[in-house]
């Protein structure tokens, strides 16, 4: 059974920084690629960034520029770092683990619990 754990999120005002974590088993990080989701009270859950298993990443444009993905294989963990927080990246944060390099929440087959992001203007 793969688990997904997320830790991180939390209230920051805007302009503030969050780091988001993602813990799993050692088979599962270095067997898929980890990726980050979001999705807003009546919006579809959208992608934020992912990491492939050599360190790779790509981001969407929301987060290109202020956002930092890396792994640390020792702690079998990923980590998003944000900066730079705005109000309208006010949502819940899923860490989700797929076979390939997708960035729709439909390739991805595992998930963890989601964590809440709140910026306050």
């Amino acid at each position: 059974q793969v688990q997904l754990v997320e830790s991180g999120g939390g209230l920051v005002q805007a302009g503030g920084s969050l780091r988001l974590s993602c813990s799993t088993s050692e088979r599962t990080a270095n067997t898929y690629y980890m990726a980050w989701f979001r999705q807003a009270p009546g919006q579809e859950r959208e992608f934020v960034a992912r990491v492939n298993l050599v360190g790779g990443t790509l981001f969407a444009n929301s987060a290109k520029g202020r956002s930092t993905l890396s792994r640390d294989n020792a702690k079998n963990t990923v980590f998003l770092q944000m900066n730079k927080l705005k109000p309208e990246d006010t949502a819940v944060y899923y860490c989700a683990a797929g076979p390939s390099p997708a960035t729709i929440s439909g390739g991805f087959v595992h998930w963890g619990q989601g964590t809440q992001v709140t910026v306050s203007s």
